[in-house]
């Protein structure tokens, strides 16, 4: 038996990973997940004196990031093509028109422009080796933000999450209970905040969010 062994070449190569652009063209509609709710007929730019503003920022890219920390093709990857580093835990970071969120010790949420996510998942796909995800989950939630003076007292009766600024500062990011289902949950500044929740979810939030406003005037924004 012979032992001369034969030398094995390193191969690298991308996996075949089936991506789908998730906005329609001409044909179908995208509708957001409070499409059915008409927000645009209850919009009231009049109404600033309301203590609650509710604006739906629909159909934009949602791309879940997954990776490690110790990977700096991901690490690099990330951030030359998104054009800001990941955030450390429970922040965030926002450049323009594109926000990064954390989500968990190897998650990561972007939020960008709908029509940019499907190039986005691309590029990325292709600056980044080894071992990670990018998953478009566009169609499966929704983001709705929250301001006015009063916007963190309906947060107060919905969340258990301690909301005080001085533990929950602007860019910071939880993942909490809402009511009787979940949201991402990112301060902007004093007085606006961020909710990222689950398609499934919207119309109970929005009902929520109706209920929980009722006391302090609640205003649909565009």
């Amino acid at each position: 038996m012979s032992d001369v062994k034969t030398p094995q070449a390193e191969v690298k190569k991308k996996l075949d990973v089936v991506m789908m652009d998730q906005l329609p063209g001409a044909g179908p509609r995208a509708e957001s997940p409070l499409h059915h709710v008409g927000l645009d007929s209850l919009t009231d730019s009049e109404a600033q004196s309301a203590g609650v503003q509710l604006r739906e920022h629909k159909l934009l890219g949602h791309l879940v990031l997954r990776g490690s920390r110790e990977n700096a093709s991901f690490l690099n990857g990330v951030e030359r093509v998104v054009g800001m580093a990941l955030p450390e835990t429970l922040q965030s970071v926002a450049s323009e028109n594109r926000s990064l969120r954390w989500i968990s010790p190897d998650e990561w949420l972007l939020i960008l422009p709908g029509n940019e996510a499907f190039e986005m998942e691309q590029q990325l796909r292709e600056a980044i080796e080894g071992h990670y995800a990018v998953v478009n989950v566009s169609g499966g939630q929704t983001l709705i933000e929250l301001s006015g003076e009063q916007a963190v007292n309906v947060l107060k009766k919905s969340t258990g999450y301690d909301l005080h600024a001085g533990t929950f500062p602007p860019g910071k990011v939880v993942t909490t209970t809402f009511a009787k289902t979940q949201a991402v949950i990112r301060r902007i500044d004093d007085t606006r905040w961020e909710l990222i929740v689950r398609r499934s979810f919207a119309d109970y939030v929005w009902l929520w969010l109706q209920d929980a406003a009722a006391e302090y005037g609640l205003s649909v924004q565009r």
